[in-house]
Order: structure tokens, then C-alpha cells, then sequence
């Protein structure tokens, strides 16, 4: 941590108490150094920190032991985090029993920055931290604020790569760039030594492909992916990859194909069922989609929200139950709601998989504009089904 950095944490301190610096520094310091210290023009003494924390009941974690813990949990949150590996979990654990350790000491820098990646919502750091990051640091601030280009420019390694790729593939906006992080992403970690980014550089290349229902391209990367799943005993990668494929399958037209993945399945969710019923109502499986949905309305989903997901299976619903659902305004209206809320909350493939229904629904209201100008806008062009 930069040795300036303390001083802004007994300002931040001594104002949140509303105390003067001459109640602050008295006996200690004189006015003019506390000054200094705290607009960080000049580092104090160890001696000096210690008093002045300990005048605001602070501790100040500054031994040579509590530096060798403090730097133990923080190189192996960076490692683990940079590494895109599953000791983060184990790493949160600590950090919650550590924090106030972390937080007054020399390494309260990286103790915010672990509390921003640590817990749920993400959200960066304080901006008046900023002028005491290291590069490290700062470019971890700028993927926290989503500034990804500046964080490559930063520090570009594998970790940082893969976020920005991992961003632009969710947002849908240019796949080529996205594709292009991903792929140095992955070179980059075969180069540091990081598998797991190795694989999801991989996975998301293949997810760019996927949405764009190049078949070829998407199975290629996932092969890769899948290998080093298999390796790490990663079911959910593997999960992930079989259910990409099996929906790439729907969006190409493969509607046997998709419901031989889906009507297998032992345990489905409700994207699961969602996909079977639209599966069997491509082939003609009217029962079988109708009990598909009556199975999903009774789940619970984390990803997509459960109202959204229930709501997508809704207009799947209609369409089984109403023959004549293109005439019906209750009909368009839940599926451009859904389409709309697709669009705004979820990565951008979500939205792509019910475009073809929302231009079927603009065609046969005769809003001709708008499907010409959904069309010619969206980033992923719609497939034929």
C-alpha cells in the first residue's frame, strides 16, 4: 500500500468523529505535520500512526507478524482472483473475519479492494482512494467501474482480457472485439499459467459464436473448454456448454437435436423446461410442452429471475394454447415486455433468442418499420426458424 494512504483514513476518521486536528494531534504531532499527513504530502513515522490511530480508538496493524499475515490473505486473494479460480470462496470466508485486521493497517487498500470483489453487488472503490493505487490496483478500480480499455492499458493480463471480453460478449455490441480480448485473454494465460482463464476464454469465445449460431465455430472453442472442465472436475462449466449447444440447436432450426439434450435431462430447471417446451412445440408435442411449463411454474430461478422466467414460459404458453396468438394484443404485449426486460437486464443472448417471435409478432401487425429497424439495430441478426 502506498505509505501516504494512512493519512487519508485518519481524515476520513477524524471528520466522521467531527474532531478538530488540534484535538486530533495534541501531544502527538504538531498541527502543521498532521496536515501533511493527511493530504498525503508526507509519510509518517510508524511511532506517529500508531498514536494517532490509537487517539481514535483505532488499532493499527503495522507489526512485522500482522504485515506477513495481512500479506499471505492478500497475495492469495490477488492469485485467486486473477487465476478466475474457485479459492475466491474459500478467500471470502477469511476476509470477513480479517476485514477490520485488513482495513487498519498497511494493507487497507487491498482490503477494499477485496470487500468490492468479495461481496454482492460489486461496486468500486471510493474515488478518493484512487491517487494511492499502484497499477495493479488501479486497473482492478477500473474493471469494478467498467472502464475495460483503460484497465488493459493498465495492467494487461489474462484476468483483465477476459472481463473485458466477457463484457462485450454480454453486451452483444461487437462480437469481433469481443472475441479479440477473449483470444489474448486465453493466450496470455497459457503464458501466466492460468488454466481457468484458459477455459473461460475458451467458454466465451464459444458463447460469442453460439449466439451467433455459427455451429461450427461455437463447437471448436467449447471442445477446448470442455477438455479442461473435464480436467477440473468443473460441472458447471460442462453444464453450460451442453445447454449452449442444445440452445444454439433451437435458434439453427435442429429441434430434434435440442430435445434430445432437453428430455434428457434428469434434474431440468426452468430454463431447461423453457427450452423443452419450445422444442416440443416446434415438433408437435403439444402435451409434452404444456407439462414441461406446468413443471417450470412451480420452481424457483436465481438466473433468469423467477418472475422473467415465468414469464417467458408464459408466451410459450399462449402460443400452445391459442392457435390464433398472432391476433391476440395480450399476446404481443407479454412478448415485447419480456423481449424489452431481456434486453435491458440480461447478457444480450437472451433478447436474440425471442427476436424471430417479436419480428414474427411486428410482421403479422403489419409494423413493418419497426421489424425493418429491430432488424437492421440489433446487434445479433436474427436467425430463420
Amino acid at each position: 500500500m502506498s505509505q501516504l494512504f494512512p493519512g487519508v483514513l485518519l481524515r476520513r476518521e477524524r471528520i466522521r468523529r467531527n474532531w478538530s486536528q488540534e484535538g486530533l494531534c495534541k501531544g502527538i504531532c504538531s498541527v502543521s505535520y498532521l496536515s501533511k499527513i493527511e493530504q498525503g504530502k508526507t509519510e509518517a513515522s510508524p511511532e506517529i500512526l500508531r498514536l494517532l490511530f490509537a487517539r481514535l480508538d483505532l488499532p493499527w496493524h503495522d507489526s512485522p507478524d500482522e504485515q506477513k499475515a495481512g500479506a499471505e490473505i492478500v497475495e492469495r486473494f490477488y492469485e485467486a482472483l486473477l487465476s478466475y479460480d474457485s479459492q475466491l470462496d474459500e478467500i471470502k470466508k477469511e476476509f470477513s473475519a480479517l476485514e477490520d485486521f485488513l482495513r487498519n493497517g498497511p494493507y487497507a487498500l487491498d482490503a477494499m479492494l477485496m470487500r468490492s470483489f468479495l461481496t454482492e453487488p460489486v461496486s468500486p472503490v471510493d474515488k478518493s482512494a484512487e491517487p494511492y493505487f499502484d497499477r495493479r490496483q488501479l486497473a482492478l478500480q477500473r474493471i469494478l467501474q467498467d472502464r475495460n480499455e483503460e484497465a488493459i492499458r493498465l495492467y494487461p493480463c489474462a484476468f483483465v482480457l477476459l472481463i473485458a471480453g466477457i463484457r462485450s460478449y454480454e453486451r452483444g455490441e461487437n462480437y469481433a472485439v469481443a472475441l479479440e480480448y477473449l483470444r489474448e485473454s486465453y493466450q496470455r494465460a497459457s503464458e501466466e499459467g492460468r488454466a481457468y482463464v484458459m477455459m473461460y476464454s475458451q467458454l466465451f469465445m464459444g458463447n460469442c459464436y453460439c449466439n451467433q449460431v455459427d455451429l461450427e465455430n461455437m463447437r471448436a472453442h467449447y471442445r477446448i473448454a470442455e477438455r479442461l472442465a473435464q480436467a477440473f472436475g468443473d460441472m458447471s462449466t460442462l453444464s453450460k456448454i451442453r445447454y449452449n449447444t442444445a440452445s444454439a440447436q433451437i435458434e439453427s432450426g435442429q429441434y430434434s437435436e435440442a430435445y434430445t439434450y432437453f428430455a434428457a435431462l434428469q434434474e431440468p430447471n426452468m430454463m431447461d423446461l423453457h427450452k423443452l417446451a419450445v422444442c416440443c412445440e416446434k415438433l408437435g408435442r403439444r402435451e409434452e410442452a404444456l407439462n414441461a411449463l406446468a413443471q417450470a411454474s412451480d420452481m424457483e430461478s436465481d438466473y433468469p429471475p423467477t418472475e422473467l422466467g415465468r414469464r417467458m414460459c408464459g408466451i410459450v404458453r399462449f402460443r400452445l394454447e391459442h392457435s390464433d396468438y398472432l391476433r391476440s394484443p395480450e399476446y404481443g404485449d407479454a412478448l415485447l415486455s419480456v423481449f424489452s426486460e431481456c434486453r435491458k437486464t440480461l447478457p444480450i443472448g437472451y433478447a436474440s433468442f425471442h427476436l424471430p417471435w417479436v419480428l414474427e409478432w411486428y410482421t403479422a401487425t403489419r409494423q413493418y418499420r419497426l421489424a425493418y429497424e429491430l432488424s437492421r439495430d440489433f446487434p445479433i441478426k436474427p436467425q430463420t426458424r
